[in-house]
């Protein structure tokens, strides 16, 4: 089972009232809130493996370099406040030292590499895997990695994660009309505003899964552009044309790095604490209470 880390901690952060805090008062709700998720995955779902996976780079240079707009936002909307606006105090970043801490004095491997995302170091685990894998995230990114040959599928939180959508190729024909490996391509045509991803101007999802089902992959459709006889619009061919230098990019960028020299870790779910003596003062000091005893008890089991 390989936890999207970032995706969970901020989906507990908003799930999980603020007013859920340590003895002094800080915010604790990603850190208890992340905990009872991982509580509820390995009760539900028995993994012998367990990796927490980590950003260490959120917006790697190397993607930039390909596309500049690549998360430009996000890093504006860092930057920026207006003059009206009141200043929101971040009350999940401070949490994040925390979950590592926990993470790391309970035995969870916890794993991120420079220059790369979390779903670079998913990927990768997923690529060396010689058995199933569960990918947990609230990432659509991911399911380009879903393969029911490999026994890979995607855990898609619905609420919490008590509800999860099972995403196998079945469910992603059914919804998209793509497996696996087709949903990065359509990702790469379809474009993504949340990543700053233009897409092909006038490619929404049903139009690139309908040229996929005709040409059967982006280079497919790419070399329709140049043959006159395919069925392509006048408007298709003539976007997908003046798009070249994105789709030459693009998907370099779209597709999850299976290739990241991963650390060498234990993955195997601890079956106690690793260190015990930090695993209390961590409890004491942030109020961490049933929360980490549900977990405990449910790793010991």
């Amino acid at each position: 089972m390989l936890l999207d880390t970032a995706s969970l901690y901020f989906r507990a952060y908003f799930g999980v009232p603020e007013s859920v805090k340590a003895p002094d008062g800080t915010p604790v709700n990603a850190v208890r809130g992340l905990l009872e998720f991982i509580d509820r995955l390995v009760k539900d779902h028995r993994p012998d493996l367990l990796v927490a996976c980590m950003d260490a780079d959120w917006r790697p240079q190397w993607r930039v370099d390909l596309i500049p707009s690549y998360k430009a936002h996000r890093v504006a909307e860092e930057r920026e406040s207006g003059p009206d606006e009141e200043e929101v105090p971040d009350t999940l970043s401070p949490q994040v030292p925390v979950i590592e801490a926990v993470l790391d004095a309970l035995g969870i491997a916890r794993v991120g590499v420079a220059g790369y995302e979390a779903d670079d170091v998913i990927g990768t685990f997923t690529a060396r895997a010689t058995g199933p894998v569960d990918i947990v995230t609230g990432d659509r990114d991911l399911y380009q990695l879903v393969d029911d040959k490999r026994e890979v599928r995607v855990l898609y939180p619905l609420k919490g994660v008590g509800t999860l959508q099972l995403t196998d190729e079945a469910w992603l024909r059914e919804k998209y009309g793509v497996d696996g490996r087709g949903y990065a391509d359509l990702a790469t045509l379809r474009g993504d505003p949340s990543d700053g991803l233009p897409g092909v101007p006038g490619i929404g999802e049903k139009t690139a899964a309908k040229l996929l089902a005709e040409f059967g992959d982006l280079a497919g459709i790419m070399a329709a552009v140049d043959d006159p006889k395919a069925k392509l619009t006048p408007s298709q061919r003539k976007r997908l044309d003046e798009s070249r230098p994105y789709v030459a990019v693009a998907p370099k960028v779209v597709l999850v790095a299976g290739d990241v020299p991963l650390p060498k870790v234990e993955t195997a779910v601890p079956r106690t604490p690793r260190d015990p003596a930090a695993l209390e003062k961590l409890a004491e000091r942030w109020g961490l209470g049933g929360s980490l005893q549900r977990l405990m008890a449910t790793l010991g089991g």
